[in-house]
């Protein structure tokens, strides 16, 4: 009994099967008839380009794809030797071989080949070819079919890769430091030589001239390279926000449950901490401070254990301290302690030989940022910012330079992209009395031209300009501009 059972199992299955096989034959067939009697219509739908040719290297068929590739109508390309089209891999390597024009006949296909082709244009366009021969029944090759990839967005994103690798890996980048005077190669070296030390450092430089760089440059440079480097702007926060973010801090709530802040200097032991504007520290905190550096242990604010330390002290200025201390606002023992191994950075008007190369890095930064086709400034600009005095240094010459961006909408920077004040006569620039320096015309139009630039984005604006949204509020103000986004 189960005997008969299976068979009569197996011969159900089986009749099944040859019911699934001939439903599979039949979408098989109509398969193949709907594409021999629409081929054309498939082959169009393909987003690669493919063209066909025989053996002599005439071209017998190309799809859509290939019309919007290369530029050309089927009607100009059909009996056309490929050669029109101008491979890069083919010029100059086809010669006719046993009656085979080209080298696919020989070798039999190729495959993922970049190559270049020539469009109608006359441009060439960076596309990844596949092809192989056609036989007949017979076996005999009776033509070729390549297929073409467009690589446009590969090659541009490859570009801005090696670009950005070019920015990041500059030969005279020195720890994001650029210039290549003799005064930036002393400064360069002595930051080497105070890296090896662990005594307190402080720099000095006015505004713009890159203090924050030169403190990463030492961290980066010295034995704590892999500990922290915490950063504190001193002029920044008021005086007990200041403390406790400095110090941190100790609550207890009505619970007795304590809620405990981490401060910069525990957040930095072992490693380097960068005090900002130190001289805009309030003269409480710098009591606190020098006990901090004295003693190299810090006491959180709300209680009364001391907690060790191990910091660098890193610090920088823009004022000068000694006329500090004789208006009584700088301690002189903290002074002392700060400045055991000072680090002036030059203003950029010091070394106006180095402008040309930093105008070229952030120029190419701003492409990139921006997909400008901006590569190059004139020589006539270019001149203008060498004779520049740069009261803001080279934080300045970037918002120049990114100004010059927003005018600008390709080609070559040239002097009526640059601000007003680079438009002025000689002489003028430098005269804090000049008529044209202050005139509220040419402002008014400067701060439109930016605003319509920027589609009225007040921030964006203010960053182009160098100056902040509280300074450009009040300058709207002044010349009584209303900002409606709905206008640009």
């Amino acid at each position: 009994m189960l005997t008969y059972v299976n068979i009569i199992v197996k011969k159900t299955l089986q009749h099944q099967q040859q019911k699934d096989m001939g439903r599979l034959m039949v979408q098989k067939g109509r398969i193949k008839e709907y594409f021999y009697d629409n081929w054309k219509n498939v082959v169009d739908r393909m987003k690669e380009g493919l063209m066909l040719v025989d053996l002599q290297g005439n071209i017998l068929y190309v799809n859509k794809a290939m019309e919007d590739l290369l530029l050309f109508s089927m009607k100009e390309l059909l009996g056309q030797s490929c050669e029109i089209l101008e491979c890069d891999t083919c010029v100059g390597h086809n010669v006719v071989q046993d009656g085979k024009h080209c080298a696919l006949f020989r070798k039999g296909d190729v495959r993922d080949l970049r190559c270049s082709f020539k469009q109608k244009n006359g441009n060439r366009i960076q596309v990844l070819k596949n092809a192989t021969v056609l036989t007949d029944n017979k076996g005999t090759v009776v033509a070729g079919v390549e297929t073409l990839t467009d690589l446009t967005a590969v090659v541009n994103n490859e570009k801005v890769i090696k670009d950005l690798r070019n920015q990041l890996n500059l030969e005279d980048d020195f720890h994001g430091l650029i210039g290549n005077s003799l005064v930036m190669t002393q400064v360069y070296e002595l930051i080497k030589s105070a890296a090896q030390s662990n005594a307190p450092i402080i720099i000095y430089g006015e505004t713009g001239t890159g203090k924050e760089l030169v403190a990463k440059a030492i961290h980066q440079l010295s034995a704590r390279t892999e500990a922290p480097f915490i950063k504190v702007n001193c002029a920044a926060l008021n005086e007990s926000i200041l403390e406790n973010e400095l110090f941190g801090h100790t609550k207890r709530g009505i619970i007795e449950t304590e809620r405990v802040r981490t401060g910069r200097f525990e957040a930095a032991d072992e490693g380097s901490i960068f005090l900002d504007e130190i001289g805009d520290l309030p003269l409480t905190t710098q009591t606190k401070l020098l006990r901090v550096l004295q003693e190299q242990e810090v006491g959180r604010v709300g209680e009364h254990q001391q907690i060790p330390i191990d910091v660098r002290f890193i610090t920088a200025t823009n004022k000068n301290l000694n006329n500090l201390m004789a208006e009584d606002k700088f301690r002189e023992d903290l002074y002392y302690r700060i400045s055991v191994l000072p680090i002036n950075i030059p203003p950029l008007r010091q070394h106006p030989e180095d402008i040309p190369q930093l105008v070229d890095i952030y120029i190419n930064r701003s492409r990139l940022k921006t997909g400008k086709d901006i590569t190059s400034i004139s020589k006539n600009a270019l001149d203008l910012l060498i004779s520049y005095h740069w009261p803001g240094n080279i934080r300045e010459l970037i918002n120049v330079i990114e100004y010059a961006f927003v005018i600008c909408s390709k080609g070559e920077l040239t002097p009526k992209h640059l601000p007003l004040q680079f438009q002025m006569p000689s002489g003028a620039v430098n005269d804090a009395s000049s008529p044209l320096l202050h005139s509220l015309s040419d402002r008014r139009q400067q701060l439109l031209h930016v605003l319509n630039k920027t589609n009225g984005n007040k921030s964006e604006a203010s960053r182009i300009l160098g100056i902040s949204r509280v300074t450009l509020w009040k300058q709207l103000k002044k010349y009584n501009i209303t900002v409606d986004k709905s206008a640009y």
